[in-house]
């Protein structure tokens, strides 16, 4: 049988999701805890790898067993094997159709970005910062050129192992809540490094260093060079992904601190 999960994790003390020879990537101690649970070795995949440091609201893995065992015992039972900063939301059966990265149609990132003179000390490690005032309106006029589909090699990292660096994207939003801005990204896929990437800019343009007009000019270019440094990981979160209705799959959690 096939079985999906929906959970949450803080990214810091891991090296991103995807499994290391030292066992420090979330998808290491998520197999581990489904393992036990399912008395087999499992392997699990995701809607997204997360980097090192990048925290997720809401991810999704799917995994295969031939073990039966209650939902509940695919969250409290798979919970009790995991460290903390990881934890299951829900389990739900699928079908074979059904694959965490393949049968997603859009995902949604948030950056969390502290916009005061002060560091975090509290929030160290799970808010970005930046000390220097920000204008989120010209930051929202430069965004409105990245709706649509585009080549987004200028914000795609060396390391990307993307096929194609064209991606849809759906939705650029920046939002102040007093202190905070809460930056959402929504596209059909993202690029390696693509949103850190953008917020580099972004950053950049509420600063006033350079005009709303320069992020369109960076996408058209195609060059990374051009563009602003990969901003810090510590803000950025998954929050969204979407799949088809017949899945009958949340595609967020409604539990989440910056909700």
């Amino acid at each position: 049988m096939r079985i999906v999960l929906g959970l949450e994790y803080r990214g810091i003390g891991f090296c991103g999701w995807q499994s290391q020879p030292q066992g420090c990537g979330v998808q290491d101690v998520l197999e581990a805890a489904v393992s036990a649970i399912a008395g087999e070795r499992i392997g699990v995949t995701a809607a997204g790898r997360t980097d090192t440091g990048v925290h997720a609201a809401f991810q999704v893995a799917h995994f295969d067993t031939a073990a039966r065992r209650p939902l509940t015992a695919w969250v409290r039972g798979v919970n009790s094997h995991l460290p903390s900063g990881v934890a299951v939301l829900w389990a739900r059966e699928v079908g074979e159709d059904f694959h965490a990265r393949f049968a997603a149609s859009q995902r949604g990132y948030r950056y969390v970005l502290l916009n005061h003179p002060v560091r975090p000390g509290l929030e160290h490690g799970l808010v970005g910062w930046h000390h220097r005032p920000l204008d989120a309106a010209a930051m929202n006029l430069a965004a409105a050129s990245l709706i649509g589909q585009h080549d987004f090699s200028a914000f795609r990292a060396a390391e990307c192992q993307a096929k194609s660096p064209v991606k849809e994207l759906r939705l650029v939003h920046i939002e102040r809540r007093g202190d905070y801005l809460l930056c959402d990204f929504r596209a059909n896929g993202f690029l390696h490094h693509m949103v850190r990437n953008l917020m580099g800019c972004l950053v950049q343009i509420g600063a006033g260093s350079q005009p709303p007009g320069w992020m369109r000019e960076i996408l058209d270019g195609r060059d990374r060079t051009r563009a602003a440094p990969t901003f810090d990981a510590a803000g950025l979160y998954l929050t969204h992904i979407r799949y088809p209705a017949h899945f009958a799959l949340p595609e967020s959690s409604e539990r989440w601190l910056f909700a």
